[in-house]
């Protein structure tokens, strides 16, 4: 295993500590609308993970180990137990800090992801960014047309640019580019922990999202055998950025103890 790396974050709101965990690509502001939302009545951290935002570039993206820097940021903070909500590769890293340490979970969300290995799924991401040289191009747009020759989606592409930021006269990417494309392989597979989070939990699915099959109850089950599933209609695998009020509430819900 790498070292641990000491997590970037930011920490916003009052009341029980939650911790919230991006998906691939992202950093902590993309839950900014969840953060806003439940700060009111939480302490919410949120987190760059390693390879992230303004967070560590290593060379290995294990979820035993991203797990561990986000542990290992808890006792930074003090923070003995939280409430842990995850997006993606973020519900992943959520699910393994929960079956590696259950007891410094309350509870536990996680937004469409399942806790199995993945078939690679990037191919037409991974080909923009190993192509787009940031220090070679002059503007945002200069760097979206680069993208759009692989991506069609705009909103795809606008995501992937809020990870562009200036550098000497040029760009540079924020996230370890080349890191997170070599450690691929580890972030599609399913958590490595042996153990059962018995706490409440619950998954989130987009209802038009295939992240979440009925195919994955078993590992659910298996893992999580107090979990809940909801659905949020005609939203994808972004459903906290396409219904962001309702996603928000149904988190909220749940946090409350009212499901």
């Amino acid at each position: 295993m790498t070292e641990i790396v000491k997590l970037n974050a930011s920490v916003k709101g009052e009341g029980p500590p939650l911790i919230l965990m991006h998906g691939l690509f992202g950093a902590g502001d993309t839950l900014g609308g969840v953060r806003r939302r439940l700060a009111p009545d939480y302490e919410v951290h949120s987190l760059d993970l390693r390879n992230h935002g303004d967070s560590p570039h290593t060379d290995s993206m294990s979820y035993l180990e991203m797990a561990a820097d986000v542990r290992a940021y808890m006792d930074g903070e003090g923070l003995e137990q939280a409430h842990l909500l995850g997006h993606s590769m973020g519900g992943k890293i959520a699910m393994e800090l929960a079956l590696m340490a259950p007891h410094r979970v309350a509870d536990l969300i996680v937004a469409d992801i399942a806790p199995v290995t993945y078939e690679p799924h990037h191919d037409a991401i991974q080909q923009a960014l190993e192509t787009l040289d940031p220090a070679a191009v002059r503007s945002r747009r200069e760097a979206d047309a680069v993208l759009s020759q692989y991506i069609a989606e705009k909103g795809v592409r606008q995501f992937l640019l809020t990870n562009l930021i200036p550098a000497q006269g040029g760009f540079r990417w924020q996230m370890n580019v080349s890191g997170i494309l070599a450690c691929y392989k580890q972030i599609m597979a399913a958590p490595m922990a042996d153990g059962v989070y018995e706490g409440p939990t619950l998954f989130i699915r987009g209802g038009n999202s295939d992240y979440i099959q009925s195919s994955h109850q078993d590992a659910v089950q298996r893992y999580f055998p107090n979990a809940d599933l909801k659905v949020i209609p005609e939203v994808g695998h972004w459903l906290h950025a396409e219904k962001p009020e309702l996603f928000a509430r149904v988190c909220h819900r749940f946090l409350a103890g009212a499901t």
